[in-house]
């Protein structure tokens, strides 16, 4: 069975930063891809970045223009840990932010092509 188990999330100030981690087991992942994505009240669930295990390529939203640059995306395969540091946090980062697993080693936006979720860790950016 496999799970993916967030933590990292918490209160922040306009301007901080945080590393979210996903804590994968259940499998080996070495063929899968792994993504981040974030769902705001009221929003749809949205794809943030991915990446590949075999090559450690990454992908970043075209649709969110001020993540990249801001957000990083990066895995220990060794270890199976999946981690999203975020920098200049703004209000509009708050969401709850989800690790994803795909069975296929190229990477999707689409949340409908991701095969395992984890529950999500809340990120508030506040003052």
């Amino acid at each position: 069975q496999v799970q993916l188990v967030e933590s990292g999330g918490g209160l922040v100030q306009p301007g901080g930063s945080l590393t979210l981690s996903c804590a994968a087991s259940g499998r080996t992942f070495g063929s899968y891809s792994m993504g981040w994505f974030r769902q705001a009240p009221g929003k749809e669930r949205e794809f943030l970045v991915s990446i590949r295990w075999t090559t450690s390529n990454t992908y970043y939203t075209d649709s969110v223009d001020s993540v990249k640059g801001r957000f990083t995306i990066f895995g220990d395969n060794a270890k199976n840990m999946l981690y999203l540091q975020m920098n200049s946090l703004n209000s509009e980062d708050t969401a709850v932010y989800y690790c994803a697993a795909r069975r296929n080693s190229y990477s999707s936006r689409h949340p409908v092509d991701y095969d395992y979720w984890g529950q999500g860790t809340q990120v508030t950016v506040s003052s």
